[in-house]
């Protein structure tokens, strides 16, 4: 049932930059909206054009939290449905909590509706699997220590050490911390990495490199911002490791084994 009617703020995952790549839910409360506030530097424009004539367009990149939430409390107490549109999914690096926190204090009801990451979208761009049975079941999802300080209990090296397939946001201009933690937590040298930065956009950038040549890389194709950093031997896996769940002799729910 579509709840998607009342006055409240939505925080919808515009996804990664794709315009198509927004959900059903996502685009459904976004024609919907009579406020839309969208990340600018991030959302394709193309997005707002889904909205209804009437509905007010603000961008969010001259905005400071407080203009952001006023906007918001201010438009719901006069009965409109606000959308605040983020870029990729908006649980990753989106700054919600602090909005939210503050829309709490307000008595304001918000709900978040979920999006493609960028990391996501990224791992399509390679054709890659990130979880590759008997190499790594695990992904992190982190960010090298810059002007946003990362926990102690989780530097990168820390991270590293479980050699699990690493998706490390907003660093490209910190690479040779990221080879540097790398190196520290006994990675190889040539331990594959690569790099997507606008994934999904249609002047999407790939390149593959290794721990070392990291930052060579990054100068060498100019790129500073809207990365991914994959690093992990998932991004080049034998070929033998095979998961049991379309394997013939690995009986389930759903088919029996065959002999």
């Amino acid at each position: 049932m579509d709840k998607t009617n009342s006055a409240k703020v939505y925080f919808v995952g515009a996804g990664p930059g794709d315009p198509d790549l927004i959900t059903v839910k996502g685009l459904k409360t976004l024609q919907k909206a009579d406020v839309i506030i969208y990340t600018d530097s991030l959302v394709s424009a193309a997005l707002t054009e889904s909205a209804k004539p009437t509905a007010e367009v603000f961008k969010s990149s001259g905005m400071v939290l407080e203009d952001m939430v006023e906007l918001m409390v201010n438009s719901v107490k006069a009965g409109k449905l606000v959308v605040r549109l983020h870029t990729g999914d908006p649980s990753i690096f989106g700054a919600i909590h602090e909005q939210i926190v503050l829309l709490k204090k307000q008595g304001v009801e918000f709900e978040v509706i979920p999006g493609v990451s960028s990391a996501f979208a990224a791992a399509a761009a390679l054709g890659i699997e990130l979880t590759i049975p008997e190499l790594t079941q695990t992904v992190i999802f982190t960010r090298a220590d810059g002007r946003t300080p990362v926990p102690k209990k989780e530097k990168l090296s820390s991270l590293a050490e479980h050699e699990a397939t690493l998706a490390i946001y907003l660093s490209a201009t910190l690479a040779s911390k990221v080879t540097e933690e790398l190196l520290l937590a006994g990675w190889a040298e040539d331990a594959p990495v690569a790099i997507v930065q606008k994934a999904s956009f249609t002047d999407q950038k790939i390149v593959r490199c290794t721990v070392v040549t990291l930052e060579d890389a990054l100068k060498k194709n100019d790129i500073k911002s809207q990365a991914i950093i994959f690093c992990g031997y998932a991004l080049e896996p034998p070929q033998g490791n095979v998961s049991k769940l379309y394997d013939k002799s690995f009986s389930h729910g759903f088919r029996k084994a065959k002999k």
